[in-house]
């Protein structure tokens, strides 16, 4: 009869991975598809990931490590998954006329006497050049900082660790914004009017001229899976690239950043043509983004708990 030990080693010879350790990833897998499930019910994604991250882990050392190191985005991704379960209008009043005032009154422009939002001056202004650049600037928001990511990864260790951490921290700190200050997209207002309807569902705005253009469902697709159509603002699609761009100069990637610099740009402006955001919300993104950069600065310069924990991660994935 062999002893627990004997099949520990045994499970740790041939996969690298101790039987404690296998235990603990098909619990948290097996966890995380059950609350899933519970919270918003089943779907093809969630399998993908638990499945996508067991190969990883199970193949080798390095993709183990790697697949350790994104567990960081995974979180974000989870945590951005269940807002569906609790939509933030349940907890405030959603801004609607009021946010759309306030961008009137900052940056409104007048157009035949008439005073517009940024948004209302390109509705009426379509432009298929842009239509294209803003689809393309636009589905570089994940591809870019996770590609990015991999690159560090095996570049610098610590610096993918900070990097990774420094997206998420803006992501829960934008996440807790969306709760406490529910804001309408533009194309609510352009689409609904100034009265709020609960479960209204995604729309693609503007990026749908990109689809059209192509004769394809891309941008369909995508906000059919939004989590909240009432999370405007800040503005987390114009607070990644500036996460990139900033990770970028430190990592001194030379012609790389002017690609980051142009890429930031583009969706910015993307954000407002396609009346999916107004420019203050591309400002409070802006904002975000600086204030989570200069946190996590600020807590690892301080070398207390927060730092000791970070590092002991970085030497995890080394």
């Amino acid at each position: 009869m062999r002893t627990t030990s004997t099949v520990a080693s045994k499970t740790k010879k041939e996969t690298g991975v101790s039987a404690k350790a296998a235990l603990v990833v098909t619990a948290i897998s097996a966890g995380y598809l059950l609350l899933s499930y519970v919270l918003i019910g089943f779907k093809p994604e969630q399998l993908l990931l638990v499945a996508l991250f067991n190969s990883l882990y199970y193949l080798s050392p390095v993709t183990r490590k790697f697949a350790l190191g994104y567990t960081i985005f995974m979180v974000f991704w989870i945590l951005f998954d269940y807002m569906k379960a609790f939509p933030n209008y349940w907890f405030n009043e959603v801004h609607i006329k009021d946010l759309y005032e306030a961008e009137k009154a900052f940056f409104g422009v007048m157009y035949d006497g008439i005073a517009l939002t940024p948004n209302e001056y390109w509705l009426r202004h379509p432009n298929t050049a842009l239509d294209i650049l803003s689809g393309v600037f636009y589905l570089c928001w994940v591809p870019v900082p996770m590609g990015f990511a991999a690159f560090l990864f095996f570049k610098n260790r610590q610096q993918f660790i900070y990097f990774s951490l420094t997206f998420l921290l803006v992501n829960i700190m934008g996440f807790v914004v969306y709760y406490l200050y529910p804001a309408a997209p533009p194309w609510y207002i352009q689409q609904y009017g100034f009265d709020f309807i609960a479960h209204t569902p995604g729309n693609m705005a503007g990026l749908a001229r990109f689809d059209a253009y192509f004769g394809i469902d891309l941008f369909r697709g995508m906000y059919a899976k939004g989590s909240n159509v009432f999370a405007a603002m800040p503005s987390l699609h114009s607070a990644y690239p500036l996460i990139v761009f900033y990770y970028g100069l430190k990592n001194r990637l030379k012609w790389v950043n002017v690609v980051f610099g142009v890429i930031m740009g583009g969706i910015w402006f993307a954000a407002v043509y396609s009346s999916h955001h107004y420019v203050l919300d591309v400002l409070f993104g802006v904002v975000c983004a600086a204030t989570g950069i200069g946190l996590f600065n600020w807590a690892m310069a301080r070398k207390g708990a927060v730092y000791r924990a970070v590092q002991r991660f970085i030497k995890a994935i080394e």
